[in-house]
């Protein structure tokens, strides 16, 4: 893992379509923007879970179908 420092405003850089901006820092909360394809999802960690399982549910009834 790549671990960096950065201030308000500044980015990182992954390949060459997809840049992360540190928005706001506040507390211990860290408000990013991520700019990348609209073909390339960017979703929270904690969310991926429960799309595998909505897709899990999808497949089931297509299938069962």
């Amino acid at each position: 893992m790549l671990v960096l420092s950065r201030k308000i405003g500044e980015r990182i850089l992954i390949g060459p379509d997809i840049s992360v901006t540190v928005v706001r820092i506040a507390g211990g909360a860290v408000r990013i923007g991520v700019e990348a394809p609209s073909d390339m999802p960017v979703i929270r960690e904690e969310l991926k879970g429960q799309l595998d399982r909505a897709d899990d549910r999808k497949t089931r009834s297509v299938n069962s179908a």
